[in-house]
């Protein structure tokens, strides 16, 4: 009790061991390791090219007579010039934007539909999964160029004449004229416009598979990620298989559809055939100081894009359905 204070030894702490890295953040640490050669090339490469651009965007071109050019701050006037001076921007910008968001139920739903036939037990369904997946490889490269000059199109136009079209109109309007659909779609008593939006895509069929490939492997492999276990509880539980799908596979791979649908849309806004980013090209080759003007112009389409995906994103994140593996 009289001890003093100086007597009293106080043992040093041990010194914390570190708790070693879990798991999951091994495996965040490698997929930084994989990202890394992109995110190097991003920051070195694009990063300066997206600054050059929005620069150009708020500045006037002018060339200099010994070469080379200099740029004339005008703020928004090549914004202000898109958008109530140019006659045909506005108009190709909600034509394309009406035309995307039309196109997403139907490519979204062709590839669902597909991945699930593709899932079932079948002789040949190895071959059959190449054969939906070709589209994606003859839309790249030296195929592509060579689609791009519409010979097969023009081919399948000449024999849609030879065989009576009439207007020289493709075979494809030839087989809904023959099947009736808008007369079938009528006495359901449907209304007009979505017999013309049934009528359209099963014009644009071609289009549809085209762009339906990767989407496709994506469902596929979510739909293979499903435990088989739970079907057969479905099974010995009495369920059809459309109870099935809309209480089991619809919610297990409604992660997927919000990434498909999302990539439809960066898929569309990249493709070679989008009318607006057409439409840009055309100005920058041809419009009085268009290499600004466009830029102006391609950043009003990327924010509307930005705001699409967005919107998309928030509106399914609402019936996304994730499982739980704790």
């Amino acid at each position: 009790m009289n001890a003093t204070k100086a007597d009293v030894k106080v043992k040093p702490q041990a010194a914390k061991k570190k708790k070693p890295a879990s798991l999951d953040k091994k495996k965040a640490h490698a997929g930084w390791f994989f990202v890394l050669p992109f995110v190097v090339i991003f920051v070195a490469v694009y990063i300066p090219i997206i600054i050059n651009s929005i620069t150009f965007s708020f500045n006037e071109l002018e060339i200099q007579q010994m070469g080379g050019y200099e740029l004339i701050f005008i703020g928004m006037d090549n914004y202000t010039e898109a958008l109530f001076v140019d006659s045909g921007f506005v108009p190709t910008l909600v034509s394309g934007m009406r035309q995307l968001i039309l196109d997403i139920p139907a490519i979204v739903i062709f590839s669902l539909f597909m991945a699930i036939l593709l899932n079932e037990k079948m002789v040949g369904r190895t071959v059959f999964r190449a054969i939906f997946f070709i589209p994606v490889i003859l839309s790249t490269g030296i195929i592509d160029t060579l689609d791009q000059s519409n010979s097969m199109m023009n081919y399948m136009q000449n024999a849609g004449e030879e065989m009576g079209g009439e207007g020289g109109q493709a075979t494809a309007n030839e087989i809904i004229s023959a099947i009736d659909i808008q007369k079938l779609f009528q006495n359901m008593k449907i209304g007009q416009g979505l017999v013309d939006y049934v009528v359209n895509i099963v014009n644009d069929i071609y289009n549809v598979v085209n762009r339906s490939g990767v989407q496709m492997l994506i469902f596929l492999s979510g739909l293979q990620s499903i435990n088989p276990a739970i079907y057969e509880s479905c099974k010995i539980d009495g369920a059809s298989a459309w109870e099935t799908f809309w209480k089991i596979t619809f919610p297990m791979i409604s992660p997927m559809i919000m990434v498909n649908t999302i990539y439809t849309v960066i898929d569309s806004f990249t493709s070679k055939s989008n009318q607006v980013m057409a439409y840009i090209r055309n100005v920058y080759d041809s419009a009085a100081n268009g290499q600004v003007l466009a830029s102006a112009m391609s950043w009003m389409y990327f924010l509307v894009v930005i705001l699409l995906i967005a919107i998309v994103a928030g509106l399914l994140s609402m019936y996304i359905f994730y499982q739980r593996r704790d």
